[in-house]
């Protein structure tokens, strides 16, 4: 019983972690930079850009 509740509780920081992680990457704007190489990749793949 020990090890699924330690389980839960590293599932739990990995989740709060993952978050904070984005929110952090958003509020910095990398979430523009992150969607500009994006489509440029993907306009490339196309043979448009």
């Amino acid at each position: 019983m020990n090890i699924l509740r330690y389980l839960n509780i590293i599932r739990f920081a990995v989740l709060t972690a993952a978050v904070a992680f984005c929110l952090y990457g958003a509020f910095r704007g990398e979430a523009e930079a992150v969607l500009r190489k994006a489509a440029a990749i993907c306009l490339e793949c196309c043979g448009i850009g």
